[in-house]
Parts: structure tokens; sequence; C-alpha cells
């Protein structure tokens, strides 16, 4: 069953001790083989022995880590979500999506974690006015586990005009908005688009770690559709990010372009 949690029947020690020992195994009977099957030197004085054992161990590190890859992305194509990924790996469901960025952009359902969640009929456009890289990527993984989505980040406000104005720009259902931007922040953003005849239909939702009072009146002075406050906690950030893509994507009805 697809997303369906799984049990070793080892602990994570003893499953360490067998890859250890199975790993051992294997790198220095490759590392003989790279030295015309030489035994190890008993004695410490030669380096070649221990160089061609590094570079075999570095070549299955690097081996390790695209096998590893390719098992998340099949995990998640067969309907596991972060959770079941992290727990696999022994980190928790944030660890894996920092280690493995973008897995439901290659699922072919959605994620087990969100059973009821719906795709819509066309991917959604959204614009990312965001220059945390981390929080943009948050976003972009937390929207993408609701479904198919379009979405650009630019990393402040004079990017942000530019991209919506240049010709053949795909009119965005949604652009969140950071506040704290450099060259154009998102107040003086948020002023231009909703004195443009051509974007101040388009919805705002102000995503921010401001709590500020004046930010907050600010921003709903400047029209802004929503202010959003970003949790610390990164389950409750996904979920923020979450619920503003249910109501402006999924539930409110949207401007024809």
């Amino acid at each position: 069953m697809p997303g369906k949690d799984f049990v070793l029947r080892t602990t994570s020690e003893e499953t360490a001790a067998i890859a250890d020992a199975r790993i051992s195994d294997l790198a220095h009977r490759l590392a003989r083989q790279l030295q015309e099957e030489a035994p190890a030197p008993a004695a410490s004085g030669d380096a070649a022995y221990p160089l061609a054992l590094l570079h075999v161990l570095d070549q299955l590190q690097q081996a390790t880590e695209r096998l590893q890859r390719q098992a998340a992305t099949d995990a998640a194509r067969a309907g596991a979500g972060y959770p079941q990924i992290g727990a696999a790996c022994d980190m928790t469901r944030q660890g894996a999506r920092r280690r493995w960025p973008g897995l439901f952009h290659h699922s072919n359902e959605k994620p087990a974690e969100h059973p009821t969640m719906t795709t819509p009929a066309r991917p959604f456009d959204v614009l990312l006015v965001e220059d945390d890289i981390a929080d943009a990527m948050l976003i972009e993984e937390a929207l993408s586990e609701r479904g198919a989505r379009n979405l650009v980040q630019v990393t402040d406000g004079v990017a942000a005009l530019e991209h919506l104005r240049a010709p053949g720009t795909v009119r965005p259902d949604l652009i969140v908005l950071d506040l704290n931007m450099p060259r154009m922040n998102g107040h003086d953003l948020l002023k231009v688009l909703k004195a443009d005849e051509n974007l101040q239909a388009i919805p705002v939702v102000v995503l921010t770690t401001s709590t500020a009072p004046d930010d907050v009146t600010g921003a709903y002075t400047s029209h802004a559709n929503a202010y959003v406050t970003k949790p610390v906690n990164l389950d409750a950030f996904e979920q923020a990010v979450q619920s503003i893509d249910a109501f402006y994507l999924d539930t409110a009805t949207r401007p024809h372009p």
C-alpha cells in the first residue's frame, strides 16, 4: 500500500554494524583489485594501499548518495511522504526535505501525508518574492506537495517587477511576498503592484518574519490580501504555506487573466 510505514527487524545500530562490515569488505576487495590483487600491507610505512582504499571509499560514498537520491525518488513516486523517507534515514521530515528537495516534482501520485488534497486541473502559477534561500526551498516544497505548481522565485521587488512586466510573462495566480529584501522591499513593491491597473487584481499574501504592528498595518493599508507571520516551527511553517495555497488557489474564485 503506498505510503504504508515500513518496519525493520533490526535496530539502527545493528543495521549500521552489518552495513559497515559489508562496505569494509567490499572496499578492501576493490582496493586490492586496483593494486592488482596485492595483499594489504602489514606495515604502516607504505601509503599506497591506504590511499587506494580511501579512493574506493570516496567512490562508494558518491555512489551511495546517488542511489539514496534514486531510492528517495522511487519512494515518493510510490506514495511515501517526507516523514517516511526521513524515518528510513533516521532523520526528521525537514532533514529529508533539505537533503532531497524537489522529490514530489517527479512523483506520479500525491504524497501519502496529504491524502485529502486534490490536484488542480492545470498547474497554478505562483510568484515567490523571497531572498532567503532556505525559506524559498521550504515554500516550494510545501506548494509542490499540494499539486502541480509553476513557481517562479525572485529575490527582490525590482526583479519581481521586471518579471511581471516582461513581454509574454504568464500572469501569476498568486504572489507570495516577503518584506525585508534588498533593492526594493516588500512594502514598496506592494504599493507599486496595487497601483498598477495590470497587476493590482493579483492576490498578494505577505509572508514574513515580522510581527511589528506597523508592518501589519502598512501591508493592509497598501491593500495586501493577507498578512501571515512565518512560524518558527518547520511543520507549522509548511502548514501555513499550504493554508495560503489552499485558500487562494483552491477555495477563492480568482479573476480571469
